[in-house]
């Protein structure tokens, strides 16, 4: 059987990627190279040559990037954190940038023992199960009501062990989770924020569903709610995450300054210097 050097396959797969108009042409193209190798993106150049059959592979999946469906969608899982979701279609594909509000929800529960942690808007899970995965003592509910994310999600719990319990629910709603009421160390929240008639990227206007991207004409839609559920979960001196657009630095802050029982608002930025999510502390009776 024909063999051909990696090198090349990956050269030719980011000239391809570039073509198309993809931002990292070089790192996607070793990110499908090491899909299609079954080996980390670190130690591809271990592997000088490959066969043509999985060269013809790698040409597929180029083929199918260049036409801007996402690398996840491609590649068939997201990471977030220390796991890997299946992603497809029909839900949000989750992004690096919710990372960092993963670090800072990590952060809130050191020291505490057995935390109850919430995940409002959980599309795939993925933030919720990474919360379970990095704290293996940690009670994990996550919450949604559309019912492709909510498919999305049971698969993927499923996948990690069943150790999240799922409720389809609607963060609008009066009293979704009546028997969390006070208890709760940590809220987190990645709902749909993008304003409507905000230009965004093929991957997310033709791949993630509407529904689970824009929040109404100003992205703010469901916001309010998710504060005054996160208001009425979280126990005294529980934290609150709550990931915004970068157009949202003041407004999303300034509505949780408008909750008395909310205090210790704090605004953080992404690694490019955006705002991208707010946090806050519950406030402990004096």
């Amino acid at each position: 059987m024909s063999r051909e050097p990696l090198r090349v396959a990956i050269a030719e797969a980011e000239r391809s990627l570039a073509a198309a108009g993809i931002e990292s042409p070089r790192v996607e193209a070793e990110f499908l190279a090491s899909h299609v190798v079954g080996v980390p993106r670190g130690r591809l150049m271990l592997h000088p040559l490959v066969d043509m059959p999985q060269v013809e592979e790698l040409r597929r999946l180029v083929a199918r990037r260049a036409t801007r469906e996402p690398l996840q969608h491609v590649l068939g899982t997201a990471v977030l954190g220390p796991v890997e979701v299946a992603v497809g279609r029909g839900v949000f594909t989750p992004r690096p940038e919710t990372e960092l509000l993963l670090e800072w929800g990590l952060r809130q529960l050191r020291g505490v023992e057995n935390p109850l942690v919430v995940d409002l808007c959980t599309g795939t899970a993925a933030l919720a199960l990474a919360f379970a995965e990095s704290r293996p003592d940690a009670r994990v509910h996550a919450v949604d009501i559309d019912p492709g994310a909510l498919s999305w999600a049971r698969r993927n719990i499923a996948a990690h062990g069943d150790r999240i319990t799922l409720h389809a629910a609607d963060v609008r709603w009066a009293d979704p989770l009546p028997e969390l009421e006070a208890r709760v160390d940590l809220v987190v929240c990645n709902p749909p924020y993008v304003p409507e008639g905000t230009a965004v990227p093929p991957e997310v206007a033709e791949w993630d569903p509407a529904v689970a991207v824009f929040g109404g004409a100003d992205g703010l839609a469901l916001i309010p709610a998710v504060i005054s559920l996160a208001a009425t979960l979280l126990r005294y001196g529980g934290g609150l995450a709550i990931e915004h657009d970068d157009t949202h630095g003041e407004s999303v802050p300034a509505l949780l300054r408008r909750r008395k029982v909310l205090t210790d608002v704090q605004e953080h930025a992404d690694l490019n210097g955006r705002p991208r999510f707010a946090t806050a502390r519950r406030t402990t009776p004096l």
